[in-house]
């Protein structure tokens, strides 16, 4: 197994995404902590099933861009399983609309969460890393944050700093062994994109090459890599997995 003994801190793992990247990490030996804010039922459940596979899963409510909140989760989950291996950034929100009409809450939510939210985890985080010496961070950054999309200005502006705040922590820590790399998702099917209309869906599948949305099992077999050791001289990487969408 890949991660045998491994201990991963997954944000915003109730569903989407983070709930296949913990559910990836698990299949290859990985003990998991399920974080969530909103959605119990579904962290719970995650944790569930994670024991039905025969793995350790606990879950923990925070909101990661609340530092005391940040803190409280990350000491609880140091507590509990002694140790945190692997950090993966991945709670996020959106909240759409041109820039002329977006609200300042409206920005202020989304870089807090998307931005604030990992500069929290991770800072709270490099100094047990850092004790150990070894350590793994992954944020889950998009290709909005590189090309662009109109609507999505306060997304974009916090996906793309997240991909300045992963190459400069990656040079930071590099000498602890402690690797940090981006992964930028293109349009994958879950909660976010089941709301677009059928033509806007079309219109999406005809700018990708490979003709099909991408999974979220997609995104977590890539965290699964780099997070192992196979990916042991890979660090401030931004990786595109996005059907060939910004090639």
């Amino acid at each position: 197994m890949l991660l045998e003994g491994k201990v991963a801190l997954v944000t915003g793992s109730s569903r989407g995404i983070g709930r296949a990247i913990a559910l990836a990490m698990v299949k290859e030996g990985c003990q998991v902590a399920v974080n969530y804010l909103g959605s119990e039922e579904k962290a719970k459940s995650l944790c569930e099933e994670i024991g039905q596979l025969g793995g350790k899963a606990i879950p923990f409510r925070a909101d990661v861009s609340r530092w005391d909140e940040a803190k409280t989760m990350v000491d609880g989950v140091l507590s509990s399983f002694g140790k945190v291996d692997i950090l993966v950034n991945n709670a996020g929100i959106t909240k759409d609309n041109l820039l002329l009409r977006m609200s300042q809450e409206d920005w202020e939510e989304v870089i807090r969460i998307n931005l604030s939210g990992v500069y929290n985890c991770t800072k709270l985080l490099l100094k047990p890393m850092i004790k150990q010496r070894q350590g793994r961070i992954i944020n889950i950054t998009s290709v909005s944050g590189i090309t662009g999309n109109p609507g999505q200005s306060n997304y974009a502006a916090a996906k793309a700093g997240l991909i300045g705040f992963t190459k400069s922590i990656a040079k930071e820590v590099a000498s602890r062994d402690i690797l940090v790399n981006g992964i930028a998702p293109g349009f994958i099917a879950t909660d976010m994109t089941e709301a677009l209309v059928q033509a806007e869906q079309e219109k999406l599948l005809s700018a990708i090459p490979l003709g099909r949305m991408g999974s979220p099992e997609d995104i977590a077999n890539v965290a699964v890599f780099l997070a192992s050791e196979k990916a042991g001289y890979i660090t401030g990487q931004i990786i595109t997995v996005d059907g060939g969408l910004t090639m």
